[in-house]
């Protein structure tokens, strides 16, 4: 984007609660097309449904400009848990209830709530464990303190390779192209764990729809690139590219699905 821009495109990492530091960061910029958020579904799809803290509309505060990647969540178990498939993990966790812990990065947040839908869809009892920070999440779960995430692709990709964790399925409605051999949650008999994790582009609300043309253009031409496309498959998603229209409807989609999802389990927004 650099080069088709002619300006220097600049990455400032904003991590904490859960991308909300980050999103309130961006809705408050200025709508020239000089500040952008680069962000998982969670943050405008999930985190609206199930934290109070969330201070933001995902619909009014922000204009969608692309989506970026596709890239499953992965169930990764640690290797002390015995079985090759998530039925094994089932029927480990039905004989041992309450002795799997399952790992997140805060209440809330995509991690915990799709642990509480494989406990509730599987009948088994799992304790769930919220943490501040990714780095201690990788350092409790490859030394075997806990044993159970539903990681990012990009994450499960890392902490397979430690040889300490298997990666046992997708959180997906297919299988993925980035690892076809692991089968889907639904193929495992575990339901309502089909929708799509994408990573996309916003805006804050009221930019010119020249700027927001300009944006995405570069964005799809930067996508689309050989380089661009290999180092974020071995980054564990693929790349995607979309108009301002496409991805905004993929956006109300991904919201309204955790909705619907979020109430047949009961969740109750912290």
């Amino acid at each position: 984007m650099t080069g088709l821009l002619g300006v220097p495109v600049v990455i400032d990492n904003r991590p904490g609660a859960g991308t909300m530091l980050a999103a309130m960061e961006v809705a408050k910029s200025a709508p020239d097309g000089h500040t952008l958020l680069y962000t998982p579904a969670s943050t405008m799809a999930q985190l609206p449904h199930t934290l109070s803290a969330v201070k933001y509309d995902p619909f009014k505060d922000f204009t969608p400009v692309a989506i970026g990647a596709l890239g499953p969540l992965v169930l990764v178990v640690h290797k002390s848990v015995p079985g090759n498939s998530v039925r094994d993990v089932i029927a480990y966790a039905k004989a041992n209830p309450g002795k799997l812990n399952y790992v997140s990065q805060g209440v809330g947040t995509s991690a915990h709530i799709y642990g509480e839908i494989f406990a509730k869809q599987a009948g088994i009892d799992i304790v769930h464990v919220p943490y501040k920070g990714a780095n201690d999440v990788a350092k409790d779960f490859i030394s075997g303190r806990v044993q159970l995430q539903f990681a990012s692709s990009s994450a499960a990709v890392a902490l397979a390779k430690s040889g300490e964790v298997r990666m046992m399925a997708v959180v997906a409605p297919k299988r993925s192209s980035l690892f076809p051999e692991l089968p889907t949650m639904a193929e495992q008999g575990v339901g309502n764990m089909d929708i799509d994790s994408w990573i996309g582009f916003f805006g804050p609300a009221g930019m010119a729809p020249q700027t927001v043309a300009k944006l995405n253009d570069a964005l799809s031409q930067a996508l689309k690139t050989a380089k661009v496309r290999d180092d974020f498959r071995s980054g564990g998603v693929e790349a995607q590219t979309s108009t301002p229209e496409q991805f905004g409807a993929i956006v109300r989609d991904s919201y309204n699905q955790w909705g619907r999802v979020l109430a047949q389990i009961g969740f109750k927004k912290e």
